[in-house]
């Protein structure tokens, strides 16, 4: 099975080496082995030139906001895939880094012995600058493959300013994507050869990770030079985990997810954004775990574009109102980071919310709290405080309060800006599901992105919608919720 042109791109203009002892894929986005357009591109390459598949999933020291939490959540998933790829026709290669820079020049030495390199393309954090860094140094092929979501990244030519706009796109090209989704298994049914040893200099010089840290050994965890005090969370990472959690939330939740998922007390989200976030599940697999759940046979969805929320897919209210998050927002928030490398900055806020920020950064601020103060949540509201307690201790953010959580830092941040870079600091490093496009895209809607202008104008919003801890206690159920998450 082809994987769609539109999910490839060629990053360098280096030959494809057929005398090459293999094809590679460098796996550091899509991680997992189910569902996932690279594995299958990289697979049908080396089944068309008769060549072993080595995957390499490494993991750095040194990226941004490298912790304990992260890593542990990363090292779940390369423990699944180690496990899904036992007794397959790959090498599957796990490297982690056990100091800053130990990890450098293993990716060229292995495109030196390879007949080209898969990728995933990836469209935020510092992913895109890796990607293309190793396209100007790498002395074979290297091309990137899109995994992220229903729509191809390229199958849009701008960034949609409104979800209903977005959604009116996606009404019209859509259903053409959903006739050429992934293979379930991508090493099914290819005739790989059988695969050998990687050269001895290469696994001795960067060994596999031992079997103990990916089994989740505390004490050799402890030994990498990460950032310890931010422990690792309650939750585990992985495919396996990732379809258990699906199948949990599909079976017992989906059904009431349009009236409980707003509630913190009733815990109706699906919880899956971080395995997302990671690569450890995808978005067709979720998709078609909905479809089976309803029964549903595909209506005409036939291309309109009045950009509904609800009735487009003929599902049940539940579903439409959950596939509304994991496609039309998740993917917008994907297509922003394609097509605008300030995505995480002021200036990618439409013009009347930099104006009207700009116009109240001045106000005066009842209470003006510094970044360690919010980061420790020392604030003089329960609420707020007790969502940030959720993100310091399990690495998670209810959504609903995620939005009240966004607003009020910039209630109490001395300039939007300000509020920004806190935002993106706590975010970025507490959360799972942090450093994602989704992520930025619910941090700058705090601002005013793919939003309009709301009255009253107040004090420090100006026409940027405003949300206060005493309505949603009004609005949504958070008694057990701040009860569990008291100091």
């Amino acid at each position: 099975m082809p994987v769609p042109t539109l999910r490839l791109r060629t990053v360098n203009q280096r030959p494809i080496r057929p005398d090459g002892d293999f094809v590679l894929y460098w796996m550091i986005a899509a991680r997992r082995t189910r569902s996932n357009f690279a594995l299958q591109h990289a697979a049908n390459e080396a089944a068309r030139l008769g060549r072993p598949l080595v995957i390499l999933e490494a993991l750095r020291c040194d990226y941004p906001y490298a912790s304990a939490r992260l890593h542990r959540f990363i090292l779940d998933g390369m423990a699944a895939n180690h496990q899904a790829l036992t007794r397959r026709p790959v090498v599957y290669h796990p490297y982690v880094e056990p100091s800053p820079g130990a990890g450098r020049g293993l990716l060229a030495a292995l495109a030196g012995h390879a007949c080209l390199v898969v990728t995933d393309d990836y469209p935020a954090f510092f992913l895109p600058r890796m990607v293309a860094a190793a396209g100007e140094q790498l002395p074979a092929r290297l091309i990137a493959v899109d995994s992220n979501g229903l729509l191809p990244l390229r199958a849009a030519d701008h960034a949609y300013p409104t979800a209903y706009a977005f959604r009116r796109f996606l009404h019209k090209i859509l259903p053409a994507q959903l006739a050429e989704p992934p293979a379930t298994d991508p090493l099914a049914r290819l005739p790989l050869i059988p695969p050998t040893p990687l050269p001895f200099e290469i696994s001795y010089r960067w060994p596999a990770a031992e079997p103990r840290l990916l089994a989740g050994a505390a004490d050799l965890l402890a030994a990498l030079p990460l950032d310890h005090s931010v422990p690792h969370a309650p939750l585990i990472g992985g495919q396996t985990a990732a379809h258990q959690r699906m199948e949990h939330f599909i079976g017992s939740k989906l059904h009431g997810y349009a009236e409980a998922r707003n509630h913190p007390d009733l815990d109706g989200a699906s919880g899956l954004s971080p395995y997302l976030h990671f690569g450890h599940i995808g978005t067709h697999e979720i998709l078609r775990a909905v479809t089976d759940h309803e029964g549903w046979v595909p209506p005409d969805l036939s291309p309109r574009a009045d950009g509904r929320r609800e009735g487009w897919w003929g599902m049940s209210p539940s579903a439409e109102a959950f596939l509304d998050q994991l496609v039309t927002w998740r993917e917008l928030g994907y297509n922003n980071c394609a097509h605008r490398t300030d995505y995480a900055e002021l200036s990618s806020l439409p013009e009347w919310a930099q104006r009207t920020l700009a116009g109240h950064a001045d106000d005066p601020r009842r209470y003006c709290y510094s970044v360690e103060e919010l980061r420790r949540a020392a604030t003089h509201d329960p609420l707020w405080n007790a969502a940030q307690r959720q993100l310091l201790r399990e690495g998670t953010l209810h959504n609903y309060l995620r939005m009240l959580w966004g607003k009020k830092i910039l209630e109490w941040s001395p300039t939007p800006q300000a509020a920004l870079t806190t935002m993106i600091e706590l975010n970025d490093r507490y959360a799972l599901d942090g450093r994602d496009p989704n992520s930025y895209t619910g941090i700058l809607w705090c601002l005013g992105r793919h939003d309009r202008p709301w009255g009253p104008v107040r004090p420090v919003f100006g026409s940027v919608r405003y949300m206060s801890s005493e309505n949603t206690r009004r609005k949504v159920r958070v008694t057990a919720y701040l009860e569990r998450y008291s100091g």
